[in-house]
């Protein structure tokens, strides 16, 4: 039999593996007609195959690929619509397995790292970053790993594992094999994290309690008793010669503390050294370990001698005195305990944004079961608290005032004002109403509402800010890099350090060497061994860990709080580099909502075609209506907006949406009159083209247009609309041969050009090649774009704008809100181009973005922002998502950037100062002045230092968003005054408006 067994890393998106015979080893495996030596690698790759139907299709691909050369084994599922296949890469690749099974009339797709499945883990018993590289280390040694990220503040380790090879139990032994805790992390509203930090905290406090108790008998006798008269009886009476009663209190109480309470480091630091790896428990146990034993043997030597010792480890100098340090083990060891327990206390307040975010979660819904009439109200015929679990897409629920909105859905029945804040970070009660959408979490004020679900569990916009801000803390930020570089190293250098002034100190104390501001030296050796101690104990990488991933996790949910959604502690970091912003119009810079504001049809003859009655409209235009209206309206207008109606209703363009809205609602055209186009072709960033009732109708920009060989200066139309529509017989003789006299093209020309210089988008409508008509649209710029604009300029931050509308429209929106930098006339498959220049001129660059065609830009960016109304593309693609789709945010999330990251080096120049000062000092540097750190203290300085780096970064929480006012009478120059020297804008807003044009072109 073949077995498929591993030999190297998993690679990103297959396994190689090396195919071996058990039975025959050293023998080459003949295979589907190919012989292969046991060297022959093998990949394994998953595609997603859409066209099954049927347990037969799955037997006609997999026998149809089992006879290819090259593929070893096939496994495809049905229901999963997935294939699972093994292969060797030196004959065929992704590329031609996707071919072959498309040859046999399926689709198929290759699903990146499809093969490998990813488990989230909560570990516990962390103490530094060395930790981390230990558990990292040893998990990504196991066959089948393929990537194991562990961060040391959230306590998350994510592995990514091929399961053919491992799977969660094994990786969770490996872990606790290590002397640490592992336990699955659902996601399921955090409550076994809760639970399992509260049990940890509890157990950690538990133990800090005995320590204390202990410690605090032999802290009494070794450092305050011994100053009192009263308590000289301990110290004078021996219990045996040597041993005084102190000495043996302090060895009674503090062997517990020793092997006890510390038996936790002794294990720790046992299984890091078996990998290989020093960490913090190492220091620890060296430290105390010390100081223990060397009390122990002086008591011995003692009792051996007959000699008498000092209980005060304190006096250090002192002649003819030899001295216990049981003081100083116990007391490292509570010391330790409590910067441990403080540390863990306050990098839990580090992730509170991330629990307020899932206290939102409500927990149940009132669901109602209603029956619908065809006439009146639906009646409810049952009303049912239910588990928000059990809610499900299409579910009514009702949604009381006070109460929590459920899920995401929709109003469909009431009235109300809704809090976001707590979502969205809108401090104003947004108003809602029928068909207004609805977000879950947020708090329902003072309306009754009933609701239609419409997205529920983690689907929910609240569901994805919690994933994506857990993605964020869990990531690793690039300058952790320096701690994960520095911690690979810190133990072995202390622990050298620490020797070289155990002998430096016995050498100047053997030397007879004066020390100034001390008292001669009486034992060098315990004198040594002093600054040794205090050298191990003092120095921590543990500052070094948590200074980024705790200011990081603080910079994320500040954030979150804010309404801005950091994919990453990456993008945290880098977001705080841009040098060059990149802002889409339409949807970003502008509402995304345009309208029809002007609109010009020509070829209109007014003196031949007056104002028709409703039964002359059912024989010039009987095409088109199934029915005359019951209003009467002008015929060439009507045809007209009929036929761009027919036409653009099949596109889903912004523009395209805006022109059908404003035709169906202003026009008295009804959508069910349409006709269904025919050869539809829509062009990105030009325009659509169609067929309707045998017409050729091409809307778009001017450009476009240009290229088929239509311009507003050969291709005017010469006769009305309506004429060209009759039937043959009733079209007036050679009428489309004269000259069209109303209308001069280059008068149209300066309408076109000042319409977009005033900003607006001029859309032709082309019929059968000649041009028509245009419509002028305009999307209102949004009232916050402009002060936004300005506080980049003045942080020193260049604007681009990147459009696709013509140039004369682009620099008249630019000039508004104040951009500079214009990049017109770019199709949607250029936009990324137009980012990588800028990125290869040196920018650090950050796309502001939202929609499909953005996407790709966003991609590219080193930065990719996206408008949290906008596509779910878009949103996918980003970095960065703006859930308020205020513009001001990308400032917030600029400055945001900035603050962690100056908080992140504060960290990191505080961790290292601390140690290259502290150590030094330790070491007894400062002995000539009279200044030295006993071994208890330097437990308690240890202890406190890490507590620190997480209240510097806790410190984060005070951060203040920039405050940007927005100019709410603002006038850009240039252009309100230039708008009323347009020429005269032809707009007929109903009948009445019409006929007193038709009645001055009679007049004339």
């Amino acid at each position: 039999m073949t077995s498929i067994s591993s030999n190297s890393v998993p690679s990103y998106c297959s396994i190689p593996i090396v195919l071996t015979d058990h039975a025959n080893a050293e023998k080459e495996v003949d295979i589907n007609g190919g012989i292969y030596s046991p060297q022959t690698p093998i990949k394994k790759s998953v595609f997603r195959i859409v066209g099954m139907t049927c347990a037969s299709c799955v037997s006609t691909i997999e026998k149809f690929l089992n006879a290819q050369k090259g593929i070893f084994f096939v496994s495809v599922g049905l229901i999963q619509e997935r294939a699972e296949i093994k292969y060797d890469p030196t004959i065929l690749n992704e590329l031609d397995i996707i071919r072959e099974i498309e040859s046999i009339g399926y689709e198929a797709q290759h699903i990146p790292n499809g093969e490998n499945n990813q488990v989230r883990l909560r570990v516990g018993g962390m103490t530094c970053v060395s930790c981390v590289n230990i558990i990292q280390n040893a998990v990504s040694q196991q066959k089948g790993i393929v990537s194991i990220v562990v961060n040391l503040s959230t306590e998350i380790a994510t592995v990514m594992y091929d399961p053919e090879y491992t799977g969660t139990r094994s990786i969770m032994e490996t872990i606790t094999g290590l002397g640490f805790t592992a336990i699955l992390d659902d996601g399921k509203n955090d409550e076994s994290q809760r639970t399992f930090q509260i049990l940890e905290l509890r157990k950690l406090r538990n133990t800090l309690i005995i320590s204390a108790l202990l410690t605090l008998p032999v802290f009494l006798v070794g450092m305050i008793f011994n100053q009192i008269p009263q308590f000289s009886v301990l110290y004078e009476c021996e219990l045996v010669r040597g041993l005084s009663i102190a000495n043996f209190v302090m060895f009674v109480f503090t062997t517990p503390v020793q092997f006890g309470v510390g038996w936790r480091f002794y294990k720790n630091a046992f299984k890091a050294l078996s990998h290989r790896v020093a960490n913090m428990d190492v220091l620890i146990v060296l430290g105390t370990t010390c100081a223990y034993i060397y009390s122990v043997f002086v008591l011995i030597y003692a009792m051996v001698h007959k000699q008498k010792i000092s209980s005060d480890s304190m006096d250090l100098m002192s002649a003819g005195q030899v001295h216990t340090f049981f003081d100083t083990s116990s007391m490292l060891i509570s010391f330790i305990l409590l910067g441990k327990y403080l540390e863990t206390i306050t990098k839990g307040k580090t992730s509170e944004a991330i629990r307020t975010l899932m206290s939102l979660q409500p927990t149940t819904a009132i669901l109602l079961n209603i029956e619908e009439h065809e006439f009146g109200e639906p009646v409810v015929l049952e009303e049912k608290e239910i588990q928000i679990d059990l809610v499900q897409r299409g579910d009514v629920l009702k949604v009381l005032p006070g109460a929590k909105i459920p899920t995401d859905g929709v109003v469909i029945s009431g009235s109300s004002s809704v809090d976001e804040s707590l979502v969205t970070g809108e401090s104003v009660a947004i108003s809602k109403k029928v068909g207004d959408k609805l977000i879950g979490g947020t708090l329902n004020q003072n309306g009754l509402l009933r609701m239609k679900a419409e997205r529920v569990g983690a689907e929910t916009g609240l569901g994805q800010i919690i994933r994506l801000v857990e993605q964020a803390q869990t990531e690793k930020a690039p300058i952790q890099g320096l701690a994960d570089k520095v911690s690979a190293f810190f133990v072995p250098l202390v622990v050298i350090f620490a020797l070289l002034t155990f002998f430096i100190w016995i050498g100047i104390a053997t030397s007879g060497i004066s020390i100034p501001n001390a008292t001669p030296i009486d034992n060098p050796f315990q004198f040594a061994l002093t600054f040794m101690i205090s050298v191990i104990i003092i120095a921590c990488p543990c500052a070094l860990g948590l200074a980024t991933p705790t200011a990081v996790m603080v910079g994320t949910g500040i954030g979150a709080q804010n309404g801005i959604l950091f994919k990453g502690g990456s993008h945290l970091e880098r977001t705080h580099k841009i040098t060059a912003v990149v802002f889409d119009k339409t949807g970003t810079l502008t509402n995304g909502k345009p309208t029809v504001t002007e609109w010009e049809i020509f070829g209109e003859d007014k003196n031949k075609y007056k104002k028709n009655t409703p039964s002359s409209i059912e024989v010039i235009v009987d095409d088109i209506f199934e029915k005359g209206p019951e209003i009467e309206v002008d015929p060439n207008r009507a045809a007209f907006f009929h036929l761009v109606a027919c036409v653009e209703s099949a596109s889903e363009h912004p523009l395209a949406n805006a022109i059908t809205n404003y035709i169906l609602g202003s026009e008295n055209i009804q959508r069910e009159n349409l006709v269904q186009p025919e050869d539809f072709l829509a062009v990105v960033g030009q325009g659509v083209q169609a067929v309707v009732l045998s017409r050729t109708l091409i809307i778009g920009n001017a450009r476009w247009l240009a290229e088929k060989g239509i311009t507003v200066k050969d291709s005017l139309a010469s006769v009305p609309l309506t004429e060209i529509l009759k039937p043959k017989e009733l079209q007036v003789d050679d009428l489309d041969k004269k000259p069209n006299k109303k209308v001069d093209h280059s008068e149209i020309e300066t309408r076109i050009r000042t319409l977009e210089t005033e900003g607006k988008t001029v859309v032709l409508v082309s019929i059968d090649n000649m041009i028509y008509g245009f419509l002028a649209l305009e999307d209102e710029i949004k009232a916050e774009s402009r002060v936004t604009i300005q506080t980049l300029n003045k942080m020193g931050i260049l604007s681009y704008m990147l459009t696709g509308d013509n140039e004369r429209t682009a620099l008249a929106v630019a000039e508004q809100v104040g951009i500079q930098n214009v990049f017109a006339e770019v199709l949607p498959s250029m936009k990324s181009k137009k980012v990588q220049e800028l990125k290869q001129q040196g920018h650090v660059v950050g796309m502001v973005g939202d929609g499909i065609n953005d996407s790709p830009a966003l991609a590219e960016a080193d930065v990719g922002i996206a408008i949290g109304t906008g596509t779910d593309i878009a949103i996918e693609a980003a970095n960065i998502v703006l859930i308020r789709s205020d513009l001001r945010d990308v400032i917030t999330a600029i400055d945001l950037s900035k603050k962690t990251f100056r908080r992140i080096l504060l960290n990191y120049l505080w961790a290292m100062l601390y140690n290259c000062l502290g150590i030094p000092i330790a070491a007894g540097v400062l002995v000539p002045i009279g200044f030295q750190i006993p071994p208890m203290f330097a437990g308690l300085i240890m202890a406190f230092s890490s507590v620190s780096v997480v209240l510097s970064a806790l410190h984060l929480k005070t951060y203040k968003k920039p405050m940007l006012e927005i100019q709410m009478n603002f006038q850009p120059k240039g252009f309100l005054h230039h708008r009323s020297q347009t020429t005269q804008q032809i707009q007929p807003v109903n009948d009445m408006d019409f006929e007193m044009k038709q009645i001055a072109g009679e007049a004339q």
